[in-house]
């Protein structure tokens, strides 16, 4: 099992690092510091039979201005990269994480995967782009790509600039939590160990190359209920910063899984409160091993 990393500079490469050392202890496991933008990826492909593509530049609001080139270098030219790279270096089946930020303000919900896609960001089309080249190299040259579109992913070791872990680190003697718009934002949470099912299911299930499903978890809620939950699950009230709405984020995602279940034969199984619960628990650990 070969893991890849560039460590951008997105978000503190030592919480990166903690994230992996679970890993770099791990039997048969090696890490390789290569920038998939720029290396020969044959040697990283070399005895690799599924790819887990994850790498990308995330998040919405640094994606406008002057940041879009990074998410263009970062999501876009790496992935059609990657993807040459898998052609004449055949695997078994490469999996892409995509996002649900494909669809945009979504004219129905549950999102179904017919939908027709308006990104309502500059990171959102870097997404859509990226998933089209999967579909493009699947149907030109028969590269066995995936696309799973991820719905707002939360657990033990989330991104820092995401919700929950500022929700979290907010009732722990963190900054305040800055909130964006009046709470009523509804969002689809996943659990990330619904994340990873998917991905090894995907990995090896019999789907046509080119396949897109959604992975949501069923627990959609605004963002005035997952900061009521968090305050009652951490003890404290979370301390806020209101802010104004931010250009880029979108009133509401939720995700229909039907196509999930017929081919891939996945669901999720963690509801929100268990996730939430379980990711304080880590947070908790983590200060305290500091």
């Amino acid at each position: 099992m070969r893991g890849v990393d560039c460590f951008t500079p997105y978000y503190d490469e030592a919480d990166k690092r903690a994230n992996l050392d679970p890993l770099l202890s791990a039997p048969g496991f090696e890490l390789a510091e290569v920038d998939l933008a720029v290396a020969d990826l044959h040697p990283v492909l070399d005895s690799i039979d599924v790819v887990f593509h994850q790498a990308a530049q995330p998040g919405v609001r640094l994606s406008w201005s002057d940041g879009f080139g990074h998410y263009v270098r970062n999501n876009v030219v790496v992935t059609q990269r990657l993807l040459e790279a898998v052609r004449s270096h055949p695997v078994n089946r490469m999996v892409f994480a995509s996002s649900s930020s494909v669809y945009g303000n979504a004219a129905a919900y549950p999102t179904a995967e017919d939908a027709l896609p308006r990104p309502h960001s500059p990171y959102g089309v870097t997404k859509l782009a990226s998933e089209h080249l999967c579909g493009l190299y699947a149907a030109n040259w028969g590269v066995p790509t995936v696309s799973l579109r991820y719905f707002t992913v939360y657990g033990p070791r989330q991104r820092p600039d995401m919700a929950t872990h500022r929700l979290i680190e907010a009732t722990m003697g963190g900054p305040p939590f800055p909130l964006y718009g009046d709470g009523s934002q509804v969002r689809d949470f996943t659990y990330v160990g619904d994340i990873v099912a998917a991905n090894l299911t995907a990995a090896t299930a019999d789907v046509a190359p080119g396949a897109v499903a959604n992975v949501a978890g069923g627990s959609s809620c605004t963002l005035a209920h997952l900061v009521g939950l968090v305050g009652e699950l951490a003890g404290c009230e979370v301390p806020l910063e209101r802010r104004p709405a931010q250009a880029g984020d979108v009133g509401r995602t939720g995700g229909s899984i039907d196509r999930a279940r017929e081919l891939l034969g996945w669901e999720p199984h963690v509801d929100l409160r268990t996730g939430v619960a379980r990711q304080v628990e880590w947070h908790r650990r983590r200060r305290g091993s500091r």
